[in-house]
């Protein structure tokens, strides 16, 4: 099974918010943040930085977001802000703007009746991996059923670091809805306490640790209600996704969308009136204060049949930073 915030990430349509970096609960050596997440206050959508509330509904309209997933740090920990962001979302975008959070603390009854006032539509829970199998009669155990009571979906999300059958349990109890596995992963964030603690690389995989990925999988995958997200799933749906709906959505008439959701153009170094005069129509080509962006098959055939003396092919992501992925030289 795959939960409604989970359909719309396999489609690249949740916009990541992460409100607040610090988490003040325990520090997970597997914990992902890199340095500039890692305890900060500062707001992103997605690779955005926010500034103001324009922000956040800039970014989500401009992937054309189907919902967002609210993640830290811990959200719990900034609940103002955070329950300020849901109800921005769901008066802009209403009730099917579908929103989950990532949460590694209880928090109790008022915050989940405020998450759920604010819009939150499922909430996913990260026990401590050191009290997994022992959750039951505790406040874990409780949290779960207060969530559903004040209007929450009760879930959980967990790393892929060991099986443990008890989370199969609460599914069959009817306590949580689902529970998520994400398959274990390196990022730069984690990798010097990933490997203290005994982890490595999965030969061939850029992220994948060795992992007793096989086991959780006997143990726990046939369950109707386990999902297990694979980091290569991550990486080429996912995230590939979002760009792609991204680069649609900016693309000019002439950028070309690759199958990596990346957008490609061509740039030169001379006079709009030489375009004009080699016959460009305007809508291939758009001025900038030191060059001009140009559609790359134009600009190479321009080059080639020696109409204009350089230029380059232009890769890029279709993010607020515009990073660059490749440049190729024409002359």
């Amino acid at each position: 099974m795959i939960s409604k915030g989970c359909e719309q990430c396999a489609k690249g349509g949740k916009m990541v918010l992460f409100v607040y970096g610090y988490c003040d609960q325990r520090d997970c050596f597997y914990c992902p943040l890199g340095e500039n997440r890692k305890n900060v206050t500062q707001v992103y959508a997605n690779e955005r930085a926010v500034e103001s509330d324009e922000d956040v509904l800039t970014e989500a309209k401009r992937m054309d977001a189907l919902g967002t997933s609210i993640t830290g740090g811990e959200p719990q920990e900034a609940l103002d802000k955070t329950c300020h962001y849901l109800s921005l979302l769901k008066d802009e975008f209403g009730e099917d703007h579908h929103t989950h959070l990532y949460t590694g603390i209880t928090g109790g009854r008022e915050n989940m009746r405020r998450l759920s006032e604010a819009g939150l539509d499922e909430i996913r829970f990260h026990p401590p991996l050191e009290q997994w199998g022992d959750l039951h009669g505790t406040e874990w155990e409780e949290i779960l059923y207060i969530a559903r009571e004040e209007g929450l979906t009760p879930a959980f999300e967990i790393p892929g670091i060991r099986a443990e059958p008890e989370f199969l349990e609460f599914l069959d109890e009817g306590a949580a809805d689902f529970c998520n596995i994400n398959e274990f992963e390196m990022s730069d964030g984690n990798f010097r306490r990933m490997q203290e603690e005994g982890f490595e690389l999965r030969e061939g995989h850029m992220s994948a640790v060795e992992s007793p990925k096989e086991e959780i999988l006997d143990v726990m995958g046939s369950h109707e209600r386990v999902y297990f997200c694979t980091s290569v799933f991550k990486d080429a749906a996912q995230h590939r996704r979002r760009l792609k709906r991204m680069a649609r959505n900016l693309r000019r008439p002439f950028d070309e969308v690759t199958d990596d959701g990346t957008l490609v153009y061509g740039k030169t170094w001379v006079s709009p009136e030489e375009l004009d005069a080699l016959g460009v129509p305007e809508e291939f080509y758009t001025v900038k204060s030191e060059h001009v962006e140009v559609a790359w098959w134009l600009l190479e055939e321009m080059i080639e049949e020696g109409d204009l003396p350089e230029g380059e092919i232009v890769e890029q992501y279709p993010t607020v930073d515009g990073t660059v992925v490749e440049r190729t030289p024409l002359a």
